[in-house]
């Protein structure tokens, strides 16, 4: 499943729970609606928001699926629920939010280690060994999430704004104390995350606590919740690992190519190190860290040139599509 949460051309100030399917979004309870008229699927409880679906769990997800199950065969964009409420509406007809306007927490951990490596050697550095003994960790705001097609507001106190290209997953379950190797049952899906920094900043908070204000001002989530199932053909050898190509790209130009795969800390092992006498909880977000060459930092040597306003940066990972934001002053 692709969910997402949306706003329809007839009803721009109510975000909608919705799905992929084709290249079409489905507004899961418009479709309910015509489903139980159509196809007699039996009535049961859809909750209104993704947030609010993830928290209902297995019995609601698979009542979801279901519903796009039904519609096979039948033209999404001229089916219609009751009221005549569409139950389809093509993917560039709508106004895409982050599939999470407020996860429950933000988690963003350090896992590739060819971006620690370049960060390290930008200050004469090696990587302390220290950071191959766990992976870390720091939170960052859950109030100041952007979608796909958000204008991201540049900060006032920087002069050296940068992306980072991640992939984040998103906790299905209640849990504490994971076990790694039961970790990949708590994933309840995989996105785009774009961590936003002011490097000025950073450098100035990373000789004190670690950073803070240089993060928490903007990140990017989505532009849809992708379900483990979509990505099983391409499961590496290493739990909660894919091979999965994550591009980055400002203005249209190529800026960073990697991959998932090389990733040195699994998602298995930070939700294994998260929940450590700790509950991680439905709707908890846990970014994978910038992927090698993902950000200004590495790719200029932390000298820049860095973001300006009116940029458009794009980050893509096969699979889970393309996660777009203009820079805006």
């Amino acid at each position: 499943m692709k969910y997402v949460t949306f706003v329809a051309p007839d009803s721009l100030r109510e975000p909608k729970l919705g799905a992929l399917l084709d290249n079409n979004v489905i507004d899961l309870h418009a479709a309910q609606s015509w489903a139980q008229g159509a196809r007699s699927l039996p009535p049961e409880p859809l909750p209104p928001s993704l947030f609010e679906l993830i928290h209902a769990g297995q019995p609601a997800w698979l009542y979801a699926k279901n519903l796009l199950n039904a519609l096979d065969g039948v033209d999404p964009l001229q089916a219609k629920g009751a009221h005549k409420v569409r139950v389809g509406w093509r993917l560039d007809e709508v106004q895409l939010f982050p599939p999470l306007p407020r996860p429950m927490s933000l988690r963003d951990f350090y896992g590739f280690e060819n971006h620690v490596k370049a960060a390290y050697n930008n200050m004469g550095r090696d990587v302390p060994e220290v950071w191959y003994e766990f992976p870390a960790f720091y939170y960052t705001s859950a109030n100041s999430i952007f979608g796909t097609n958000e204008g991201v507001p540049y900060p006032k106190y920087t002069q050296a704004l940068d992306f980072e290209l991640e992939i984040a997953c998103v906790i299905g379950k209640v849990g504490r104390d994971i076990p790694v190797e039961k970790a990949h049952d708590y994933i309840f899906s995989y996105m785009i995350m774009n961590d936003w920094s002011a490097r000025d900043l950073q450098k100035k908070e990373m000789k004190m606590l670690g950073p803070a204000k240089s993060k928490d001002f903007a990140t990017s989530l989505g532009p849809y919740l992708v379900t483990p199932d979509e990505l099983s053909n391409r499961a590496s050898d290493r739990l909660t690992v894919y091979d999965l190509q994550m591009t980055a790209r400002v203005n249209g130009v190529e800026k960073s190519r990697g991959n998932f795969k090389d990733i040195y800390f699994t998602f298995a092992q930070m939700i294994a190190r998260a929940s450590e006498e700790a509950f991680l909880m439905p709707g908890d977000v846990i970014g994978s860290g910038t992927v090698g060459t993902g950000c200004l930092l590495e790719l200029t040597k932390g000298e820049g040139p860095w973001l300006q306003a009116g940029d458009v940066v794009e980050l893509e990972i096969e699979r889970l599509g393309v996660l777009r934001n203009r820079v805006v002053g």
